[in-house]
């Protein structure tokens, strides 16, 4: 099964920068969204052979996530049922026979920190939700996480240390998911590669230089170790600041 996962930054403007020529060339199983922007009712996306799920956020043209599906799931859940968290569109859970999916944008820190100490709470809050799904059947994840783990994970890490997405409290976060069983797919396949990027700045000409930040992970449960195939970032997909990232699994 093909899985992939792209923040739009605005669907309907990734849309009209070639979104459809991506998605039916790569033609994967499961297809999420992040940062759709966009209220229900404001686009018509012809998916042919896809169920439609979307999650959208209270404020207008602001946060949301979407999942295009080839196989109908059991259930599908929007949020993680808390209320002060639920209001922003940024989480979809389809469960299936022998997996929960989970498409999910992270809250961003902002640039002078002010919303560090809610994304703290965030972290514990989804861990706990992930480890409860974890319960019943193992769990796939993916999305934009805003947060680069690694110094190689990201172009300038010393310039980047007290930035948000390259905190020490953020990275201990992600930390903490890995150590509680949480496979980073991308580096169990490529532990090494460096200068490999899914968000790019659209200041300073960022993307031309590949002064990136790698922030849109899929992650697996211990338990699909065995059946991990392939995973790759699509950097040469443009139609968005970030760019899809994919993983294959038996």
């Amino acid at each position: 099964m093909k899985f992939i996962s792209w923040n739009v930054n605005g669907i309907r403007a990734c849309v009209k920068k070639g979104f459809l020529d991506f998605f039916n060339e790569v033609d994967a199983d499961i297809f999420c969204l992040q940062e759709t922007k966009l209220q229900e009712g404001q686009i018509d996306l012809e998916l042919e052979g896809y169920y439609q799920y979307w999650n959208y956020a209270e404020r207008k043209g602001y946060s949301g996530t979407a999942l295009f599906t080839k196989k109908k799931p059991l259930k599908v859940t929007y949020g993680m049922d808390i209320e002060e968290h639920d209001k922003e569109g940024r989480i979809i859970t389809a469960e299936y026979e022998d997996f929960y999916f989970v498409t999910i944008y992270t809250p961003n820190s902002k640039t002078k920190l002010e919303r560090l100490e809610y994304r703290m709470t965030w972290e514990d809050d989804f861990k706990s939700y992930l480890k409860n799904l974890e319960k019943s059947k193992p769990v796939i994840f993916c999305g934009d996480l805003n947060v680069a783990h690694k110094e190689i994970d990201l172009k300038n890490p010393k310039a980047n240390k007290k930035n948000a997405g390259f905190t020490d409290e953020e990275r201990g976060k992600f930390t903490n998911l890995v150590e509680d069983g949480f496979i980073d797919t991308f580096r169990y396949f490529y532990p090494d590669a460096i200068e490999q990027y899914s968000w790019w700045s659209y200041r300073f000409s960022a993307r031309t230089r590949n002064a990136g930040w790698r922030i849109d992970y899929f992650m697996v449960s211990k338990a699909l170790e065995n059946r991990l195939q392939s995973a790759k970032i699509h950097n040469e997909i443009l139609g968005s600041d970030h760019c899809p990232v994919e993983v294959v699994i038996k």
